[in-house]
């Protein structure tokens, strides 16, 4: 039997939250109203992290033991306070996704069954040009956390030396996530391009731990740098971004000093408040300046062996090379 709902007044909205005793989280007991009471209490830094992104949501009416729901769209009844903004896909189909513009519309939709948040590269103003250029680190199977965090380094090492200052986060599961602001002033292609050569430049400095190699098996036993994360439509989960697994983990933002002993295991939908209510978010001065790809682009040019790979759901894209893996491509 349900459980009665309950409401939250969360800024300036009162929102429900229906059957707030089922348990989402099973390995902990935690439970809906917990989830969204969650969100609710990191407002302020999942709001930075979301703030006027296209928005994709992974819900989970009936808790993770259960299947997801990946929605791009929003459901034509939503309430009129809630925002939508137009996106449009490789395809050329075009979606309206939710446009978070304040910590109300989080609440709204982890109520609808929400977990993981994924935003979009890109804001409400200019689809079509992101201000983020994104490092997503994923580690093979096998691999513990400390390779991702000699990986994470090594991609901080390339970017001080660009000039450029990256955020770094784990990704509430194995690996970690590394934003860089940019000026949104190039495309999807040329952003992907500038993701392209600083994965390379990562590569470069230790090929043994850090692979580029699209088809997985090339990889081997390397943490591999998702450069297709800034590809049209691809998204990373969001900072602050509880995930769908048993013991409810969190994508959490960390201070560069934090990764060298961070345990991802530690972040989680209870652990993670005390925190923002301690630390605050650590990532507050990540829209405090925004860098040029330039450097990436010209190194990109100066790279003969040029484009790599698009995701399986992309038209062939010009100057592609076969989209086939290695094991299967004909002579």
């Amino acid at each position: 039997m349900a459980s009665p709902y309950i409401e939250l007044e969360v800024g300036e909205r009162t929102v429900k939250v229906t059957n707030p005793d089922k348990v989402y989280f099973p390995e902990i007991g935690a439970t809906k109203r917990e989830l969204v009471e969650y969100y609710v209490s990191v407002g302020d830094g999942v709001l930075r992290a979301l703030r006027d992104r296209p928005t994709n949501l992974k819900r989970h009416p009936d808790g993770v033991q259960n299947d997801a729901i990946y929605q791009k769209r929003m459901p034509p009844k939503h309430p009129d306070w809630l925002r939508t903004v137009t996106v449009t896909f490789p395809s050329g189909r075009t979606a309206d996704s939710l446009r978070v513009t304040e910590v109300a519309s989080i609440a709204y939709c982890a109520n609808l069954g929400t977990i993981d948040f994924h935003p979009w590269q890109v804001r409400a103003a200019d689809v079509e040009h992101p201000d983020e250029l994104r490092v997503d680190l994923d580690p093979q199977p096998g691999l513990e956390f400390g390779a991702v965090r000699r990986a994470a380094a090594l991609t901080r090492e390339v970017l001080d030396e660009l000039g450029m200052t990256g955020f770094v986060k784990t990704s509430g599961n194995r690996g970690a996530h590394i934003a860089v602001r940019i000026e949104p002033r190039w495309d999807f292609v040329q952003v992907r391009h500038a993701g392209i050569a600083l994965a390379r430049a990562v590569e470069a400095r230790d090929p043994g731990l850090v692979t580029t190699a699209w088809w997985k098996e090339e990889r081997g036993d390397r943490v591999f740098i998702d450069f297709n994360q800034n590809a049209r439509d691809r998204t990373v989960v969001s900072a602050y971004s509880v995930r769908a697994q048993p013991h409810a983990p969190v994508s959490t933002p960390l201070t560069w000093d934090e990764l060298a002993d961070a345990d991802p295991r530690d972040f989680d939908i209870r652990t993670v408040p005390a925190r923002f209510a301690e630390l605050g978010d650590v990532h507050a001065a990540i829209d405090d300046r925004a860098h040029s790809i330039e450097p990436l682009l010209e190194l990109y040019a100066k790279d003969e062996r040029g484009d790599m790979p698009y995701p399986p759901n992309y038209p062939k894209m010009p100057g592609e090379p076969k989209r086939v893996q290695p094991s299967k491509a004909r002579e």
